[in-house]
């Protein structure tokens, strides 16, 4: 049952609510979008609202309304528990279980606050009170769009700061259009922009924007790290601990580096390696039916969607890059039938 209760909830914010919004570690683009977008819907409503992230955003998005606002549970815990303690309704955006937000999670599990989920991931945990969770669609932000389209009987966002994040999220969690997509989410799209909002202008701002710093390192890292597999139409590229020093790598730097690697004619499963000091992290994306959130799943500790996923390793860089190698051959010639 993908929805439940999404009426109730309606209802039950008919009077004003002490609302918490929070979203996972490392929030990209539509992590952002969906939480703002909600921010902005139920404080102009009356609610009093909080938000808050694990941990920082890149700052490429500090453009977005009301993201001056945002908490972040790293630096600032005791603001944010005081938040949590008093919410009457908490609202989980953009991961399918609140173990993805460390312990601003544990802390939320600690009160019996109902709580309504809205996720696109798959396996969502459905226990909650409210939940609105379709795996696989596009992004949180489509999803956060068929919500307050339904609360307001209205076909389209009138709202431009509303329509502006979730535009945004829709964006980046389709690679600007570049996969998950479908009829519906475009006709959806072309309502979003009834606000009216320039979409352009919002292009430019995520992928005409890059301080000169990232583009030396997406040089640096398709002539000295990238190593192409053709016979599985595979290319990775790698970041050491060293790497991230001599470029001043910061969180969000290397984000959309992995997709690079599919610019190159015959592959089609690009995975992205980066050292950090107790951990691994590790990127994949994919075209056609490749579908690399199973890898990412059964060896990486992670997860996502069919073309786009991520996951971990903590045996260091070097075990990652082999385990990835000695699964491949069995991953490729799992789906080079159906590609």
């Amino acid at each position: 049952m993908p929805e439940k209760g999404i009426l109730e909830l309606k209802i039950f914010l008919e009077k004003p609510r002490k609302i918490f919004l929070a979203s996972h570690r490392n929030p990209d683009g539509d992590a952002l979008g969906s939480t703002l977008a909600f921010y902005h819907y139920l404080s102009q409503n009356g609610h009093e609202v909080s938000m808050a992230f694990p941990s920082e955003f890149p700052p490429i998005y500090s453009w977005m309304p009301g993201s001056d606002k945002i908490l972040i549970y790293d630096r600032q815990s005791e603001e944010i528990n005081k938040c949590i303690a008093n919410a009457e309704l908490f609202i989980f955006v953009d991961a399918n279980n609140l173990s993805r937000i460390d312990k601003m999670g544990l802390e939320m599990q600690k009160y019996e606050t109902p709580l309504f989920l809205v996720d696109h991931h798959l396996d969502p945990d459905l226990t909650s009170l409210y939940y609105y969770a379709f795996p696989g669609e596009s992004s949180a932000c489509d999803l956060v769009f068929d919500v307050l389209t339904e609360w307001e009987q209205k076909k389209y966002i009138e709202n431009i700061d509303i329509a502006t994040c979730l535009y945004t999220g829709i964006l980046t969690d389709t690679g600007t259009f570049s996969y998950n997509t479908s009829p519906k989410l475009f006709e959806k799209l072309s309502r979003l922009m009834l606000a009216p909002f320039n979409h352009i202008e919002i292009q430019n701002k995520i992928n005409n924007a890059l301080p000169e710093k990232n583009l030396r390192l997406l040089g640096y890292c398709l002539y000295h790290r990238l190593e192409i597999i053709p016979e599985y139409r595979a290319g990775i590229i790698f970041l050491t601990k060293s790497d991230f020093e001599k470029f001043n790598i910061q969180r969000g730097d290397a984000e959309g580096i992995v997709n690079y690697i599919l610019k190159i004619n015959n592959i089609d499963i690009a995975v992205l390696f980066t050292q950090q000091p107790t951990i691994t992290k590790i990127s994949f994306r994919s075209l056609g039916d490749y579908n690399v959130e199973e890898i990412a799943k059964n060896y990486f500790n992670g997860g996502g969607h069919k073309n786009a996923s991520g996951g971990s390793h903590f045996k260091g860089l070097k075990s990652a890059i082999t385990l990835f190698k000695e699964h491949l051959p069995e991953f490729f010639n799992k789906y080079k039938t159906i590609n």
